[in-house]
């Protein structure tokens, strides 16, 4: 028998599917809108290095290292060109005083080249004491003539007021009177010209001897220095020192100018330090900085700042404020806590690889969970060998990866595992 079949109440599956790929799209269209899009990559957190963010008391100075060095050098040079080594008096390596000979040196043109200069002093002295001789006679010569000159005045005048009386009394004529009164005017005349070419004379001769002294002084001035340059033919120490280096051999001919060796002054030392450039606008003269010598630490100041930069390094000299060490040898090397600033107290994250890949721009900073690890900009200050100065970006308590993180790529996130 036929029965009829009635329909069940519900939902049917057309329905249930609808649904389904209404839920689908919906989960879709919120993941393309507001899902996570940042790349991730899984790490190992056994590989990577976590430290946390605090405040702290921030000692701005960095480490450098030193070479020690004697506080003044002198160079020696040769004086004379053409000079030849004849004795080595003193080895490198010893202690030199002041004035002592080092070297024993030749020089055949020049000690010919003295010889005849003096020998042109002496012939030019000569001359000299002749030229003096000669105007002294002059001198004497013009005398005389004035003494006979005057003389004969004398006489001329007796002889005219003779003839004056002579020819009042109409003894004798007026010729012979007129000529003895002439020649007594002509002599008088003679004795004026001839005192007034004696005064210049002596102006002029006065001139002339002292142009001539001062010409001789002037050679004999010349002959010391001459012969001072061939004392300098027994090279002698200039300071008191250490010989560090000679650079001769017997035999050997040196050229005027030629570095030959050194003296090291050792009343003190200074330390040769070796600075990245990073830091020449923040190194100046003044810092202080205390450097280890056989586990004693020493006080040392910047004197001086070299402004060449070679190799992205710069160069500058310490010298020591108190103590000197008692074992310090030059060529020695020390490590240098050089001081930039007083301290402070700062927001300190630790020093590591990450750097070198961000420059100190972002870190990964681990979240609360400790499941992940993810990118944040951040900006960092001063530095020293522990930590770096956090300007912005992180908080007291917070933790940083900061291991290299060359092998990251360009993740956004690092999903620990």
């Amino acid at each position: 028998m036929d029965r009829k079949i009635e329909k069940k109440n519900g939902i049917s599956k057309k329905t249930i599917w609808i649904s389904v790929f209404v839920i689908i799209g919906i989960l879709v269209l919120y993941n393309i809108f507001f899902g996570d899009k940042s790349s991730k990559l899984n790490v190992d957190l056994d590989k990577v290095s976590i430290e946390e963010v605090r405040e702290g008391l921030f000692k701005n100075y960095i480490a450098v290292s030193g070479v020690v060095e004697p506080i003044k050098t002198i160079y020696l040079e040769a004086t004379e060109g053409g000079s030849r080594v004849e004795e080595i008096i003193i080895d490198e390596g010893n202690m030199v005083e002041e004035g002592v000979i080092i070297v024993k040196l030749s020089n055949t043109s020049l000690i010919l080249e003295i010889s005849n200069y003096e020998a042109l002093v002496s012939r030019t002295s000569n001359e000299l004491r002749q030229a003096r001789l000669l105007m002294e006679q002059q001198t004497l010569n013009s005398k005389s003539q004035l003494l006979e000159l005057q003389t004969n005045i004398l006489q001329q005048k007796r002889a005219f007021e003779r003839n004056k009386m002579l020819f009042n009394n109409k003894h004798i004529s007026e010729e012979e009177f007129k000529i003895s009164e002439e020649q007594f005017d002509l002599s008088k005349k003679r004795l004026d010209l001839l005192r007034e070419n004696l005064q210049k004379d002596s102006v002029f001769r006065g001139v002339q001897v002292s142009a001539l002294t001062n010409s001789l002084d002037r050679m004999q001035s010349n002959l010391e220095l001459v012969q001072q340059r061939l004392e300098s033919l027994n090279y002698r120490a200039p300071v008191s020192g250490e010989l560090a280096s000679l650079d001769l051999e017997v035999g050997q001919v040196i050229s005027r100018g030629e570095r030959i060796g050194q003296i090291n002054i050792l009343d003190s030392y200074k330390l040769r330090v070796d600075i990245d450039e990073y830091f020449i606008s923040k190194v100046s003269r003044g810092l202080t900085g205390s450097c280890d010598f056989s586990g004693t630490s020493f006080k040392a100041i910047i004197r001086k700042i070299y402004p060449e930069v070679t190799n992205g390094r710069f160069y500058s000299d310490m010298e020591f404020v108190d103590d000197i060490p008692e074992t310090i040898r030059i060529g020695q090397t020390s490590r240098i806590r050089l001081e930039l600033g007083k301290p402070k107290t700062a927001l300190l994250i630790p020093r590591g690889g990450y750097y070198q890949s961000t420059g100190g721009q972002w870190v990964y900073v681990v979240d609360q969970s400790g499941d992940f690890a993810y990118k944040r900009k951040i900006s960092l200050g001063s530095q020293n060998p522990r930590f770096y100065e956090v300007l912005s970006g992180l908080k007291p308590g917070e933790q940083v990866v900061t291991s290299g993180y060359d092998n990251f790529g360009d993740a956004d996130k690092l999903i620990f595992k």
